[in-house]
C-alpha cells in the first residue's frame, strides 16, 4: 500500500520530507547539504539534473572520505594489536600492518585482505 503524494508542497513541508527521507535512506551528507546546494542551484540557475548530480556527488565524496578514515583507523589498530613487538613474529606483523595501511591508502583495499600473507 503506497501513500498518495502531494504535488503542491510548501518549502517547509518539502524540507521536512527531504530530511525525513534522508534519515530513512541513511544519506547524511545530502541531509546536511541539500538546503545550501538548493540555494546555490537557484542562484546559478542549474537544471534539476545538475542539482541532483551535485547532491549525489557530494554524498559519494563524503562516503569515500569516511571509508578511507575507517580503513586508516583499522590498519592502525591492527598495527597496535601485535602481542610481541620486539620478536621476529611481532616485527613481521608490524611490517604486514604497514603494507596493509599503504595498500588501503593507495588501492582502497581493506587491511583484512592482507592478513596472513608473507612479505
Amino acid at each position: 500500500m503506497s501513500v498518495p503524494r502531494q504535488r503542491g508542497m510548501t518549502e517547509q513541508a518539502a524540507e521536512a520530507a527531504i530530511d525525513s527521507a534522508c534519515r530513512l535512506l541513511r544519506l547524511p551528507t545530502i541531509r546536511g547539504q541539500f538546503a545550501d546546494l538548493a540555494a546555490a542551484a537557484a542562484r546559478e540557475q542549474m537544471s534539476y539534473l545538475s542539482f541532483l548530480a551535485e547532491l549525489m556527488l557530494a554524498e559519494c565524496d563524503d562516503r569515500a572520505r569516511r571509508r578511507s578514515e575507517r580503513r586508516i583507523k583499522a590498519a592502525a589498530m591492527s598495527a597496535c594489536r601485535s602481542e610481541k613487538p620486539n620478536t621476529q613474529s611481532g616485527l613481521k606483523s608490524r611490517i604486514l600492518s604497514i603494507f596493509a595501511l599503504r595498500n588501503a591508502l593507495t588501492f582502497g583495499f581493506s587491511s583484512r585482505a592482507f592478513r596472513g600473507r608473507t612479505v
